[in-house]
């Protein structure tokens, strides 16, 4: 492997960055057959990056190509970290302990703090190079699939569309309500939703409402994977306010995305999950959900400089 020169932190993203990021992360998808860099990640990359993002290139000497890249972004309570390595240059841990420690170091300097790594299909070499830079393993999420479409004989619960620019402040309520202790899910904005609201995938008939009371009380969102080969329907946010929990309403919400999702004539639908939630892990697997692969997450406290 050629010598990896240095690394570049890039604390606001250009149009060519996010141009020649954009290329790498495409190179290791098809590579690997999942997108490399969370959604989370991936908004912050394409909006140039905000107050607590860092982005790290390393390259094959100072001018040389893109190899590698490591993305930082400050979350409620935490950080955030991801890294994404040119396939070709995966045979030793140097390129993403460069990587990981050049991340670490930014922590430090802007005063420390619980990280989380997170790396998609988790292999002992990545166990071993997230050992070297002092991180321990933390929580396993895991991707769960099933056939679509479903058994139509269950019961069904009330729901309606979401309407954009009229369902966000109660939706924001509910969502960081039932997040409230979630390390990514409990502190979204509104400027959170409405980026998603932007993306090309978004389809509010696709995103359910469930009222009770004159209030809302639960919630399925779903995402359609366009790009995946087959397409996968995505079962990407259920929220229950804590008032109605006990109801069976995320059940009843979950197979309520999966009809919609199976009636937009996709044959596989898919969600995620940490893998410690026995309750939530054993409804999935009742309804019909078994898991695809696992995504891990690398914990550690990083003191201040």
């Amino acid at each position: 492997m050629p010598l990896v020169h240095h690394v570049e932190v890039k604390r606001r993203m250009g149009e060519s960055d996010i141009a020649e990021v954009s290329e790498l992360l495409h190179q290791v998808m098809v590579a690997d057959g999942h997108r490399p860099l969370g959604e989370h990640k991936w908004l912050d990359l394409v909006h140039g990056g905000r107050t607590g993002f860092a982005g790290f290139v390393a390259r094959d000497g100072s001018e040389g190509p893109l190899i590698g890249y490591a993305q930082l972004s400050r979350g409620h309570n935490t950080w955030g970290a991801e890294l994404v390595i040119r396939p070709d240059h995966r045979e030793s841990h140097e390129v993403g302990t460069i990587l990981l420690d050049a991340a670490l170091d930014e922590v430090r300097r802007l005063g420390g703090g619980h990280v989380h790594l997170w790396v998609p299909k988790p292999t002992p070499d990545t166990d071993a190079m997230a050992s070297a830079s002092g991180l321990v393993r933390g929580r396993d999420l895991y991707q769960m699939r099933r056939p679509l479409p479903i058994n139509g004989d269950h019961p069904r619960v009330e729901t309606r569309p979401f309407e954009p620019g009229k369902d966000e402040a109660a939706w924001l309520t509910v969502n960081n309500r039932a997040f409230a202790s979630h390390p990514e899910q409990g502190d979204w904005s509104l400027d959170t939703l409405l980026e998603r609201e932007a993306e090309p995938w978004f389809d509010p008939h696709g995103f359910l409402l469930h009222e009770r009371d004159g209030r809302l009380a639960a919630s399925c969102w779903t995402k359609v994977h366009r790009d995946e080969n087959p397409p996968l329907g995505e079962i990407y946010v259920i929220s229950v306010d804590p008032d109605f929990q006990g109801l069976g309403l995320g059940r009843a919400l979950v197979l309520a995305g999966l009809d919609y999702l199976g009636g937009k004539g996709l044959t596989v639908g898919m969600l995620y999950v940490d893998s410690g939630n026995e309750t939530a892990v054993a409804l999935y697997r009742h309804l019909g959900f078994v898991v695809d692969h696992v995504d891990r997450a690398y914990t550690g406290d990083i003191s201040p400089e």
